[in-house]
């Protein structure tokens, strides 16, 4: 099995590592977080550096994962993303086995479907995305990069989310709709 690193090791990372661990095409080398934690473990996993490493780490590995969560704002997990990639790090989507994605749907690199999430077909996520944890996205529906949406969240058929939107817990989409880009949406909305 391939090595991969892990970038940021809090709450999310450790669902993800769990996912990584099931998934069973990965080997988790490392992870990546501030510099005060260098050493400390994330279950059995070290931190092994901080951002200021992956120049050096990428000699060594070829594919890391952004592991920071987002809810107030993607910009740390579009900043880290943008540094990997850089450094020249591969970074693969990472799907859940008790996810279900459709043959007909595209899931685009460094993002990760969640335990119970449902990709029907004909859609399309894009880049460093996190669909977390039984969330629907129904057909014919786009997500676009760096968005986030959370538990629970039902998107709607023939939905367009723009870049850099959070979605919240419980929320639901009406069909056909454009949520544009950097919105964000309150845990238990209906968006019409």
């Amino acid at each position: 099995m391939e090595e991969i690193i892990l970038i940021g090791g809090g709450g999310h990372c450790k669902s993800v590592i769990d996912i990584i661990e099931q998934e069973n095409k990965f080997t988790i080398a490392g992870i990546i977080d501030q510099p005060e934690l260098l050493e400390s473990k994330v279950f059995k996993y070290k931190v092994i550096g901080t951002d200021s490493d992956l120049h050096h780490l990428a000699q060594k590995y070829k594919y890391a994962l952004i592991t920071v969560g987002q809810i107030k704002s993607p910009d740390l997990r579009i900043k880290l993303f943008e540094v990997a990639q850089k450094n020249g790090f591969i970074l693969p989507s990472i799907i859940s086995p008790r996810a279900y994605v459709s043959k007909y749907a595209s899931i685009d690199e460094g993002s990760v479907i969640m335990h119970d999430a449902l990709i029907n077909a004909n859609t399309k996520i894009g880049k460093n995305c996190i669909i977390n944890t039984k969330a629907l996205i129904e057909h014919d529906s786009c997500i676009e990069d760096n968005c986030h949406i959370s538990t629970g969240v039902r998107i709607n058929g023939g939905v367009t989310v723009e870049k850099n939107c959070f979605i919240g817990s419980g929320t639901i989409t009406k069909e056909n709709i454009r949520i544009k880009q950097n919105s964000f949406i309150k845990a238990g909305s209906v968006v019409r």
